[in-house]
C-alpha cells in the first residue's frame, strides 16, 4: 500500500495538510504549494485562516506576492475545520511546544492536533511531526493516539518526525534550502517522509534510524547554542568584574582558524527554540534518573542575564547620582533578535519587567514592534526623536536592529548601555558602556 502513496508523493498528486500556520507552518505550506502540491492549512485561529484565504501575508520570511499568487492559483487554502483531514494524503504538525510556568513541556497543542487528525483518519496517510519536543514524543504520544480504534502504524498510516529548523530573519537560509533530518517509525515511514521533503526542498535530506534520533538531534542543536551562549554570558559577567572588554576578547579568540566558534553575550535568550528546547531534555532525563547539570547551569546563567542588565543599569545611574526609582529609561528594540517582528521569549521584555519592578519609567522604540501587551499593560513604540533620546536618563540597546542610526543615537543620547556591542563602529564612545 505504501507504494501507492509514494507514487502520489512523487507525481505530486498527493494533497498535503499543514497543521499550524505560524512561523513554521505557513512557510512550509507555501513551499509545498510552490513545489506543485495542493495544500490545505489547518489552524484554530480564524484570523490566520481568513488571511491565508485572502492571500494576505503575516510572516516576515514570506514574500507577499508569492503567497498571493499561490492562493489565487488554488494551490493553497486554509480552514479551521479538521474534517478536511479526510482529503489529505500527508500532513505535517507544526504547532507550538511551549514550557509551562514550572519549565515543564507543554505538548497539549501536539496532542490536540493529533487527536483531531486521528478522528478523521480514514485512509492510508503519512503524518509528520515538525514541532520541537522531547525524545520519544512521536512514538510514545502520537503513535498510541493514532492507533486507537485498531489502526496499525506502518500499515494503516505512516508516522515520522522531521524537526523544523526555522531561523526568522535569516537572509541566507530559509525553509526551502535548509537541510532536513527525517526519522520515521519503520523504514517505510522514513522513506515516504524523505521523498516528500526531497520533492519540496532544495537541500539535503538526512534519514536517521528512528523518530527519537531526529528528536534528540534537534534538541542537541539548540542545547549546543544555549550552552555556548551561556559561556559567553558568564565570560561577560566575569570580564566586567575584571574591567576587561569581553567583545575584544571574543574578537581576538575568533582569529584562531580552528577549535573556536564565536558566540556572543547579550541581555538573555529569546525566540521559540533556544530558551525552551533544552528544558525538554532536562525534563525527559529525569525519567532515566539523570540530572543534566551542564544544561541546567547554562539555563540558570542565561535566565540571569536580564537581571544582570538591570543591575548594571542601576550602577550606571548611580554614577550620575540618579536612582532607578523614577528614572526615565528608553529601550532600543524589544524583538528577540534583529530585524524581525517576533517577541517570543524576548529578553528585552524581561529587562523591562526588572526595570519597572525597581520603579523605573520605561518607554521603548522598535520599528518592527509598534505595540504589544505585557502583564495586562499596553506599550506603544515612541518616536526616536532627539527629545526622547536626550530626556532619557539612560538608553539601553537591547535589540541590534540594522535600521537604527547608531551615530545619531550616540550623538543625541545622554548615556547608552549597549548590551549587544552595536555601537562598536561609533567613534564617540564617552557616553557608551558595553555589556
Amino acid at each position: 500500500m505504501s507504494n501507492e502513496l509514494l507514487c502520489k508523493i512523487n507525481d505530486k498528486s498527493a494533497v498535503i495538510g499543514v497543521v499550524g500556520l505560524g512561523y513554521v507552518g505557513l512557510p512550509l505550506a507555501l513551499e509545498k504549494a510552490k513545489a506543485g502540491y495542493k495544500v490545505i492549512g489547518f489552524d484554530i485561529q480564524s484570523e490566520k485562516v481568513d488571511k491565508v484565504n485572502q492571500g494576505i501575508n503575516y510572516i516576515g520570511d514570506i514574500v507577499d506576492s508569492e503567497l498571493t499568487d499561490i492562493v489565487r492559483r488554488g494551490k493553497l487554502s486554509a480552514t479551521s475545520d479538521f474534517s478536511f483531514v479526510r482529503d489529505v494524503d500527508c500532513i505535517a504538525i507544526c504547532v507550538p511546544t511551549p514550557l509551562d510556568k514550572y519549565y515543564q513541556p507543554d505538548i497539549s497543542y501536539v496532542v490536540n492536533s493529533t487527536r483531531d487528525i486521528a478522528e478523521h483518519l480514514d485512509k492510508e496517510m503519512l503524518i509528520i511531526l515538525e514541532s520541537t519536543t522531547y525524545p520519544g514524543t512521536t512514538e510514545e504520544v502520537l503513535k498510541p493516539i493514532l492507533e486507537e480504534g485498531g489502526r496499525v502504524c506502518g500499515e494503516d498510516f505512516y508516522l515520522a518526525f522531521s524537526p523544523e529548523r526555522v531561523d526568522p530573519g535569516n537572509k541566507l537560509y530559509g525553509t526551502k534550502n535548509t537541510p532536513k533530518v527525517v526519522g520515521g517509525v519503520g523504514t517505510q515511514s522514513t522513506r515516504l517522509a524523505a521523498a516528500l521533503y526531497r520533492n519540496v526542498l532544495q537541500s539535503e535530506v538526512t534519514e536517521v534510524s528512528s523518530p527519537a534520533v531526529a528528536e534528540m538531534e534537534k534538541i542537541l542543536e539548540n542545547t549546543f547554542r544555549n550552552i555556548n551562549i551561556a559561556l559567553a554570558n558568564e565570560m561577560a559577567i566575569l570580564c566586567h568584574k575584571m574591567n576587561i572588554n569581553v567583545w575584544e576578547v571574543i574578537d581576538a579568540a575568533k582569529s584562531k582558524p580552528y577549535g573556536f566558534m564565536a558566540f556572543y553575550p547579550g541581555p538573555g535568550l529569546g525566540g521559540h527554540c533556544i530558551p525552551v528546547d533544552p528544558f525538554y531534555l532536562t525534563w525527559k532525563a529525569r525519567e532515566y534518573d539523570y540530572h543534566t547539570r551542564l544544561i541546567e547551569t547554562a539555563g540558570e546563567i542565561n535566565l540571569y542575564m536580564p537581571q544582570f542588565v538591570a543591575e548594571r543599569s542601576m550602577k550606571i545611574l548611580n554614577r550620575f547620582r540618579k536612582t532607578m526609582n523614577g528614572a526615565s529609561i528608553l529601550l532600543l528594540g524589544v524583538a528577540y533578535k534583529q530585524d524581525i517582528d517576533d517577541l517570543r521569549e524576548s529578553p528585552a521584555l524581561k529587562v523591562l519587567e526588572q526595570l519597572e519592578a525597581e520603579g523605573a519609567e520605561v518607554i521603548y522604540h522598535d520599528p518592527f514592534i509598534p505595540r504589544f501587551r505585557l502583564n495586562g499593560k499596553s506599550y506603544e513604540s515612541v518616536e526616536l526623536s532627539a527629545e526622547s533620546l536626550q530626556t532619557a536618563d539612560l538608553v539601553i540597546l537591547t535589540t541590534m536592529h540594522s535600521t537604527f542610526d547608531y551615530v545619531r543615537i550616540a550623538a543625541e543620547a545622554s548615556f547608552i548601555f549597549d548590551t549587544k556591542n552595536a555601537f562598536k563602529e561609533v567613534k564617540l564612545r564617552d557616553n557608551i558602556e558595553v555589556l
